[in-house]
């Protein structure tokens, strides 16, 4: 019976595809805990297919003790967890699951940038802990977005279903990426292509939406962030090592930027905890995609990328060039 690993808690909806397409199906189900690589390369030599989070490794090792492995599905829209090189010398498609989380992270985008803006999560500590004596016209001052100029690096799907809504709030819209927009989608998104230098040096609010490829590590650096006007903030809902954080630490502890919001960290799930000791940052715990939504669709492109192959057709999203 063809066999399927999937190393980590994943809706229901695709094991219910999975069973019915007669496969047998295991899963690594501890909730506490994300599988370790010991436990991964214990399970896997003898199964057909691996589903897994984007939060577990899956090295050249890995890949070679799953000697019978005939695809490879990433439970995420990332792929940086998996060796695709690898996978592909050795003819292993490895799938994402695009598309799907792109409300889900645009209206946490736009949620963080709303609430950095007002302080609310300042004031939501502020309430549970001391309290406050009431209303008093200079307490508690935030910042309206109206006539603000929010950049946008990275004017994918993701980075313009934020432009439409913060357009919405009456912000100018700026981006930078490879390749400029058509004009008609430019006009609709109130959007205006820049350099990256010009958007670092003219945006009051900074949000990122591209990949971590290997060109884009570090691409928010120290210099960067003496570019940027000192009453700026950063928003990173996209992945942590896009952002250099030591000198993002540095630049809030010396005000060279007002706030930031980060729902990604360059060594996730670690956060330096400097920035837990600072009022100006937000965050969150990697849940740009966390509805049921998004998961819920995410999980039936893996199940059904898995019984695609099973029946010899080809998967969708395949990121490694395996035909």
């Amino acid at each position: 019976m063809t066999k399927v690993l999937i190393a980590g808690r994943i809706p229901e909806h695709a094991l219910n595809i999975l069973k019915n397409a007669n496969l047998e199906v295991s899963v690594f189900d501890d909730s506490e805990r994300l599988i370790t690589k010991d436990e991964l390369m214990k399970l896997i030599p003898d199964k057909d297919f691996l589903i897994t989070p984007l939060s577990t490794p899956v090295d050249s090792e890995t890949i070679d003790a799953g000697k019978n492995l005939k695809l490879i599905a990433n439970f995420g829209a990332g792929f940086n967890n998996i060796d695709t090189d690898y996978a592909k010398q050795k003819g292993i498609p490895v799938t994402n699951t695009p598309k799907v989380s792109t409300v889900s992270t645009a209206e946490v985008t736009c949620g963080l940038i709303i609430g950095l803006a007002h302080r609310m999560m300042e004031g939501d500590h502020l309430m549970r802990t001391e309290g406050f004596s009431g209303w008093a016209p200079l307490f508690f001052l935030g910042t309206e977005l109206k006539g603000k100029t929010l950049g946008i690096i990275g004017m994918g799907q993701i980075g313009q279903a934020v432009a439409k809504r913060m357009h919405a709030f009456d912000m100018n819209i700026i981006y930078t990426q490879r390749h400029q927009l058509d004009s008609e989608t430019e006009n609709k998104l109130g959007a205006k292509f820049v350099t990256q230098d010009d958007l670092i040096k003219q945006a009051d609010v900074i949000s990122i939406h591209r990949p971590a490829t290997p060109d884009a590590h570090h691409m928010i650096d120290a210099e960067q962030f003496k570019q940027m006007k000192n009453s700026a903030v950063l928003i990173n809902a996209a992945r942590g090592p896009l952002i250099n954080e030591a000198a993002l630490l540095s630049a809030l502890k010396n005000k060279d930027i007002a706030g930031a919001a980060l729902d990604v960290y360059e060594n996730e799930p670690e956060v330096d905890d400097g920035f837990k000791l600072l009022n100006n940052v937000v965050l969150t715990p990697h849940i740009g995609n966390a509805t049921t939504e998004a998961r819920n669709a995410m999980a039936e492109i893996v199940a059904n990328n898995t019984v695609k192959v099973a029946n010899g057709d080809k998967p969708l999203y395949v990121v490694n060039g395996v035909k």
